[in-house]
Order: C-alpha cells, then sequence, then structure tokens
C-alpha cells in the first residue's frame, strides 16, 4: 500500500522549525503548550505533515527567540501547490523533490533514466505498462516531463544529471527498433550537455551493488540541506532522509561508476547499439 508523504518544500520547512526549537533547548512537551498546541500537532508541523502558517511561525520566532528573514517567505511559498498539480500527475513525491534539487545522481537498473526519454519512448513505455493511461493522461504525463528535461539547460535554474546505464536498457526495445534507435541517438546527444554525465555498465560487468535495483540520490543547495535517496518499488516508494543510509547508498553508486565504463567509451558504446538498429 502506498503512503502519501508530505511535500518536499512542507518537509523542508518542518526541518527548519525543528531546528529551532532545538536550537533553543525546548522539547515538544515543553514547547508545545507555549504556542498553544498539542504535542502531537506540534510534532506533525515539523514533519511536514500539517501545513504550518505565518502566525505559528512568527510565534515560534518569539518564543525561542530567534528571527529568520526569510523563514516566513518559506511558509508561504510551502503553502503553495506544486507545480505540477495542475496537470493531475502522481508520481510518489518524486517530482516534487526534484523540482527542488541541484544534482541527481541515478542508477536506474534495468530501464533508462527517465529525464533522457524521448516522447516516442515515453507512450511506447505506457503502452506497455500495466496501469492503462487515458490520451489525456498521457499528455499529462508528457508535459511535465518536457518540463522537467528543460532543467537540463536551463541557465537560471540548472539541474546536473549523473546517470549509470545498465547495457541491459540498451538493448529492449520498448517500442520496437526504430523507437530504440531513436532513443539511443537522444541519449548520444544529451551526453555532450555539460550538466549530463552519462556511463553505462557494462554486461560482462555484474557488481553485486548494481543488483538491488534503481534508485536516485538527490542534492539540494539550501543551507545545511541534506541529500534525498529516492528508492521506487512496485507499490510505492521511499524517500530517505537518514544521512548514514544516504551515504551508503552514495557508495554504492560511487562502486556502480567505478565498474562503469568512462564517459567518452560510455558513449561509444551506445553508438555501437545505435548502429545495429534501424533508423527511426
Amino acid at each position: 500500500m502506498t503512503s502519501t508523504k508530505p511535500p518536499f518544500r512542507r518537509r523542508r520547512l518542518g526541518r527548519r522549525l525543528r531546528d529551532l526549537r532545538e536550537s533553543a533547548g525546548m522539547t515538544l512537551d515543553k514547547a508545545a503548550p507555549m504556542l498553544d498546541l498539542s504535542r502531537s500537532v506540534l510534532h506533525r508541523l515539523e514533519a511536514g505533515e500539517t501545513r504550518a502558517d505565518v502566525h505559528v511561525v512568527r510565534s515560534m520566532m518569539d518564543l525561542y527567540d530567534h528571527y529568520e528573514p526569510d523563514l516566513l517567505d518559506a511558509v508561504r511559498e510551502a503553502a503553495k501547490p506544486s507545480w505540477f498539480t495542475s496537470y493531475g500527475v502522481q508520481d510518489m513525491g518524486y517530482t516534487d523533490a526534484e523540482t527542488e534539487a541541484c544534482r541527481v545522481l541515478t542508477y536506474a537498473g534495468m530501464q533508462l533514466p527517465g529525464l533522457l526519454h524521448t516522447e516516442n519512448y515515453i507512450r511506447a513505455q505506457f503502452d506497455s505498462a500495466q496501469r492503462r493511461r487515458s490520451a489525456k493522461e498521457v499528455d499529462n504525463d508528457l508535459a511535465v516531463r518536457r518540463i522537467r528535461q528543460q532543467r537540463l539547460t536551463s541557465e537560471d535554474n540548472p539541474l546536473e544529471l549523473v546517470a549509470v546505464i545498465d547495457e541491459a536498457a540498451l538493448w529492449r526495445e520498448i517500442g520496437g527498433p526504430a523507437v530504440l534507435r531513436e532513443q539511443l541517438d537522444h541519449l548520444i546527444m544529451m551526453a555532450e550537455l555539460p550538466s549530463v554525465t552519462l556511463q553505462v555498465l557494462p554486461l560482462r560487468t555484474c557488481p553485486p551493488s548494481g543488483l538491488g535495483g534503481g534508485f536516485n540520490l538527490l542534492g539540494f543547495t539550501g543551507p545545511g540541506e541534506p541529500d534525498l535517496l529516492y528508492h521506487e518499488y512496485v507499490t510505492g516508494a521511499l524517500h530517505i532522509e537518514d544521512q548514514e543510509e544516504v551515504q551508503a547508498a552514495k557508495l554504492v553508486f560511487d562502486s556502480l561508476r567505478g565498474e562503469a565504463l568512462n564517459p567518452a567509451d560510455s558513449v561509444a558504446l551506445i553508438e555501437q547499439h545505435a548502429t545495429e538498429l534501424p533508423a527511426p
């Protein structure tokens, strides 16, 4: 059963509120009644499960004797709906976190990274998926994906992508050989971007760390903002912020990069696979 994760901006705000309280040396039990809140309500505010308002946050800053000029702006931003909600897209919270990230490290397992998919490849994936989508749902998903992909070439709000791709994904003819050829040509083109680093894990290698499925590591620019480990499974997804687990995932990712071909050799291998397929 899939649980709904609080929006990323609300979770980030909650961490700041918790840090303020702890810096003031106050426990939940002590602070809550002084804010005219129950302990459980204050806990939910700090977990991002409940939306904070500017009035209660002003009271917190007064109580904790610490004023942060941008905190009220963060409260207002956290109250706004995420940009993609108007498209009706549900993705277990990943796009919400990626929107705030400046860097994504991804190992997609037996798939190709979603940020590098072509439209025809995406449509072919949807056609073969177990969950059937209406034409409008497909169009909305594509629109959101295009907006996400624009950040790879954005100057105002850039996103760095480092992707390790399993060579097996280069063989998988989703949508047929012509669609795959177009997709591989697109990977080659995207690898030329300064924001994108592609490395292919060749079939001849079988590192144990690559057998546990795909995962994403997201980094953020905010001061003291912890990295996030995102792991999707069949019926849901995990958002892991425990830094010991995040660090362990980084070591796995570094190990995969060490086993993978360097970027130049990776592109050469993708080109080799592409030439064996009919042109789109």
